[in-house]
């Protein structure tokens, strides 16, 4: 049988930039240990919970901390983005998520090492700064495929993956040792065909219409796709 080829004009995408996103909820801006580390410690300080899934940590102390976050803000294989809430009192940042596994050649980028303090976790805050990221991949750097990997045991990022319409693509197993235990990885991907659709289902939950006086959402993401 014979294969078809189709050409393309495709081009490689732009590696992403020390910029700031900035939304109704929430601001991004390029990870700073100086500036965002304080803040950080006091949002994640005595909450080793948070993380349990992820590369590295808890820390035993707030200069270890620092300097964990100094380290991941010079990455030159990832960009790390805090997280800084809008809000009345000074804005403080309650989390980052970086832009990893990097190949503007194909077309592909990866959101990881996404950690959320417990302040962060299930606000408008925390859903528009995936919405942020993946506009700016796909508008801004045009990139075709964006992918959220997680350990498959990891029932709570699973289901925070598949309410932000990224696509369960299956699980490879025995893929990473992380902590000095297996790891099996359920993959995700959302991509450019896919982002439309999302864009305005996003768009649609992060409308202030949506939520009542309480701040209590009236209806949920997946019902906007």
């Amino acid at each position: 049988m014979k294969v078809r080829v189709e050409l393309t004009d495709w081009q490689p995408a732009r590696w992403p930039g020390a910029v700031t996103l900035d939304g109704n909820w929430v601001r991004l801006e390029p990870l700073d240990a100086a500036r965002h580390g304080a803040s950080l410690w006091r949002a994640v300080s005595g909450r080793d919970e948070v993380w349990e899934w992820l590369f590295d940590g808890p820390y035993a102390s707030e200069e270890l901390f620092l300097g964990a976050v100094a380290a991941k803000a010079a990455s030159e294989v990832a960009r790390f983005y805090a997280i800084v809430p809008h809000g009345d009192a000074p804005s403080e940042a309650l989390g980052y998520a970086s832009l990893m596994r990097i190949e503007p050649e194909h077309g592909v980028i990866e959101v990881g090492n996404v950690l959320f303090s417990p302040a962060l976790q299930r606000t408008r805050a925390a859903t528009e700064a995936i919405y942020l990221l993946a506009s700016y991949v796909f508008e801004e750097l045009g990139y075709r495929r964006f992918e959220w990997k997680c350990n498959a045991l990891n029932l709570p990022s699973r289901r925070a993956a598949e309410r932000f319409g990224f696509q369960f693509e299956g699980i490879f197993r025995r893929h990473m040792v992380v902590k000095g235990k297996s790891r099996d990885t359920a993959w995700f991907a959302m991509v450019d065909e896919d982002w439309p659709r999302l864009r305005d289902a996003f768009e649609g939950w992060l409308a202030a219409e949506n939520f009542s006086a309480a701040g209590e959402q009236l209806r949920g993401l997946a019902s906007f796709r």
